[in-house]
């Protein structure tokens, strides 16, 4: 039976409440404001650094300052008192006297995650909540799940970790029945949801900083399978975490034939589609073959496998599961290209999301490049980090890797001699696969401000 999720604090619907988020221009941050600024709050906040996003944020009329102090929040605040204040997991963690913080507790005024502002519009407006949760595959599969409802002509709202072609990154539709989220389990986020459904996307270890054990992270994903209606999930990750299968779960096979017939490319978007059409198949009632044709047609989500110019890629990837999905799909994308028979003019530029997770996954970057025909290692995006360990440089990660991986990997800087060398490696008819963290002073950053559409080598 679904648990019930905790009583939620209401409000006095007479006043319209006025929500502070710290940290706006966020991937999660950014779209839960637009969402609640649709829903019917009044919306403002603030971020460290301006981006194109809080322009978008603004247009929807949005109150944002760039910058985070103390008097910029007293100015909000004196002009329209605050009633909740919503930030990110990662804000007290990097800074527990964050000004914006500090002002909110010494003005009595509510502080929370994003998690129970969204459980209370979910609430108050009602809606039935699909999750989708895992390791590796969320942004994409949350993605799917919207383009495959709105293609079989369901009202939905949603979140998801991505700019779409088709769609903000947040949306409140009213009148709707159903939000998608994108569940993250970092800092246990999604065990603050009790879906109606949860699609689990796959499962590997991860955030060791959160979870300290496999047994730690594998026991938060069955507490949010408890908390779940259904769950839809591969019998590869049933078998590793389920004692027992009752009629809430689905159980898929990753290994039946009739995946490959989906033509989405890349094996592991084709299992995101297949798991995302079966999940949802009972609640939009329609044919499967009709909701695969539906899915085929998926438009696909930014920084995911996202071409830049011909021949050059940017992809989120940085878990070993994740990189060796989107080297698959470069391979197939390089053979379907006609260029490397064997999928082997692959070269990668590899920027490690966060030294303390490089820390952690060592061990596996040793032959994750072995079948590539470059690599060029650039410095890791360092963010949450662990101060007392080691910083692993591009020569350090490179010294990690195998002997037939090292003898084709170069460390490398976001400078003009990379630029010369990925051009080289175009005009040559390489494919290039930069692994990038994204964010400002990113690698995915730096290749926007220095290739383009079209561009020629």
């Amino acid at each position: 039976m679904l648990s019930q999720p905790p009583s939620i604090v209401k409000t006095d619907k007479l006043k319209v409440m006025h929500v502070y988020f710290s940290g706006i221009g966020g991937t999660a941050i950014g779209p839960l404001a637009l969402i609640a600024k649709q829903a019917g709050y009044e919306v403002s906040g603030s971020d460290a650094s301006d981006s194109k996003y809080l322009d978008n944020l603004k247009q929807a009329g949005i109150d944002i300052h760039v910058g985070q102090s103390r008097e910029q929040i007293a100015e909000t605040h004196a002009k329209k008192p605050i009633d909740w204040l919503v930030y990110s997991s990662a804000l007290p963690k990097t800074d527990p006297n964050h000004p914006e913080l500090k002002f909110c507790q010494e003005n009595g005024i509510r502080s929370s995650r994003r998690d129970d502002l969204l459980n209370e519009i979910i609430k108050d407006k009602s809606l039935k909540l699909i999750a989708v949760a895992g390791t590796h595959g969320k942004t994409t599969s949350t993605a799917m799940a919207i383009w495959l409802m709105k293609q079989a002509g369901l009202s939905i709202s949603y979140s998801v970790g991505a700019k779409l072609p088709f769609g903000e990154m947040g949306h409140y539709q009213p009148g709707s029945r159903y939000f998608v989220y994108e569940a993250d389990e970092y800092d246990r986020n999604f065990l603050s949801f009790y879906p109606e459904t949860s699609l689990i996307t796959g499962l590997d270890y991860d955030h060791p900083d959160i979870y300290p054990t496999r047994q730690s992270y594998d026991d938060a994903f069955r507490e949010f399978f408890e908390q779940s209606g259904q769950v839809v999930l591969w019998q590869n990750d049933a078998q590793e975490i389920l004692s027992e299968f009752d009629a809430k779960y689905l159980i898929l096979d990753n290994t039946d034939p009739a995946i490959e017939s989906i033509e989405l490319a890349g094996r592991v978007n084709r299992l995101d589609a297949w798991l995302v059409a079966k999940g949802l198949q009972p609640l939009l009632d329609k044919p499967f073959d009709e909701l695969i044709d539906k899915m085929n047609a998926f438009p696909g989500v930014s920084r995911r496998f996202e071409k830049i110019t011909d021949g050059l890629y940017t992809d989120y990837a940085h878990t070993p599961a994740k990189i060796r999905g989107a080297l698959q799909l470069a391979q197939e994308v390089a053979r379907s290209a006609g260029s490397g028979q064997a999928g082997d003019n692959v070269i990668v530029v590899y920027e490690g999301l966060h030294n303390t997770r490089q820390h952690f996954i060592k061990d596996e970057l040793k032959d994750l490049f072995d079948d590539v025909k470059g690599i060029y290692i650039v410095p890791s995006y360092l963010a949450r980090e662990d101060k007392d360990l080691e910083i692993l440089t591009p020569e350090k990660i490179l010294d990690l890797l195998s002997i037939t991986a090292k003898a084709k990997a170069s460390p490398a800087a976001l400078d003009d001699n990379l630029e010369k060398l990925i051009k080289q490696h175009l005009g040559q008819g390489d494919l290039v696969l930069c692994l990038s963290a994204g964010g400002a002073g990113s690698l995915d950053e730096w290749l926007r401000q220095n290739f383009h559409t079209g561009q020629q080598s």
